[in-house]
């Protein structure tokens, strides 16, 4: 199966266990949402299959093959794209070279987000937090990877650019894995597989249609 899945996975930050255990499949291409409160295990969830924090026990699954052990840096060649929620952005650089560093060419970025275009030269710390969230998508879809892992890609957005930014996520052709507090109303009418993680465990697990806003 295409995709890529966490295995009875658990992840401790020293003598406490963030995940107990879970199991969760994101299918390639699709579009998955990660639901639960600060503190669920969603952000955690996200770093695992990443490889950015290592499992205590468990397995991380990429199109059948067992990835557990292939540390971060190699998973990000073979084509996954994590986008943390914070320092998504190299605040040093401009926002043109913050795309330059994706891909020489970046039309694609700037018709995602045309927001962007005017802000070019400027540094990207100087960008509010939406604008730093644009970018740090646009780097995102320039990558054209296989796997997109993104901590809260809306936040600090307008609700018409939220909207415009989960209808260019669920337009990837890749397996694209979302973590929210909340389902967002830009995804009520679309396709999506949610598990609801709370305390470190999956809770619900289902179709977007399922859900009704909160």
């Amino acid at each position: 199966m295409n995709g890529i899945s966490l295995r009875h996975a658990r992840v401790r930050y020293g003598p406490l266990e963030a995940l107990h255990g879970i199991t969760l499949t994101a299918s390639a291409p699709g579009l998955t949402v990660l639901l639960g409160r600060n503190g669920s295990g969603r952000t955690t969830t996200l770093r695992a299959l990443a490889g950015t924090v290592p499992l205590t026990d468990g397995r991380v699954v990429w199109d059948g093959t067992d990835v557990t052990h292939v540390p971060a840096y190699e998973r990000a060649r073979r084509g996954l794209c994590l986008v943390p929620e914070r320092q998504a952005v190299f605040g040093s650089l401009t926002v043109r070279e913050n795309l330059e560093l994706a891909a020489s060419a970046y039309d694609l970025a700037l018709d995602a987000y045309p927001q962007l275009a005017p802000l070019l030269t400027r540094r990207a710390d100087t960008l509010s937090g939406g604008e730093q969230r644009m970018l740090a998508l646009s780097r995102a879809l320039l990558a054209r990877a296989r796997v997109v892992l993104v901590d809260e890609p809306a936040q600090g957005m307008s609700p018409a650019v939220a909207a415009r930014t989960y209808g260019l996520l669920a337009a990837l052709d890749a397996c694209v894995v979302v973590a929210e507090q909340r389902l967002p109303p830009a995804l009520l009418d679309r396709q999506a597989i949610v598990y609801e993680l709370r305390r470190g465990t999956v809770v619900f697990a289902g179709e977007s249609a399922e859900l009704r806003p909160r």
